[in-house]
């Protein structure tokens, strides 16, 4: 058995994982899981899919659902074993087609959450995801920043209360 670790030095939960992967480099996600599957034994609990899935909403005057289109999907489960025996599953569900990638997040994510040998290797990749998605962010507010309309200069003219 091993001695607990201490916890991950991640900023971020579990749940974001695959967000900040997605938004990594494939192939550097790809060269990564390939590294820890060298390392340990990976198991497909369920085989990597990809497809399209119906995208489900709920109408809210009447509470209906219906379904306005579909999207890509990606789904991957593996159970990884290190060396000296310590089990982690781990797992991605992707809006992507790519099941490979979503394998490869899966692997990862099992690795981070059972802090297995490796895992330190995933957190450069964690962090070049976060600065990816800020990066975004800025970006996406920067264009509505300059969208943005001043309607407090209108009607303040003596005419206008004619």
């Amino acid at each position: 058995m091993r001695p607990s670790s201490p916890p991950l030095d991640v900023t971020h939960e579990r749940a974001q994982w695959p967000r900040l992967l997605l938004a990594c480099p494939p192939e550097s996600v790809r060269a990564l899981a390939r590294r820890l599957c060298e390392q340990h034994a990976v198991q497909d609990v369920q085989l990597p899919q990809s497809g399209l899935a119906l995208l489900k909403l709920r109408d809210s005057a009447q509470g209906d659902a219906y379904y306005p289109g579909e999207v890509p999907l990606a789904v991957a489960r593996v159970r990884v074993t290190s060396a000296d025996g310590t089990l982690s599953e781990g797992a991605a569900q992707l809006l992507d087609d790519r099941a490979s990638l979503a394998r490869a997040i899966a692997v990862i994510d099992a690795v981070l959450a059972g802090q297995l040998p490796g895992h330190e290797e995933a957190l450069p990749v964690l962090t070049v995801g976060l600065a990816r998605l800020a990066e975004q962010k800025a970006q996406r507010q920067a264009l509505l920043a300059t969208t943005r309309v001043d309607f407090s200069l209108l009607g303040t003219s003596e005419d206008d209360d004619e």
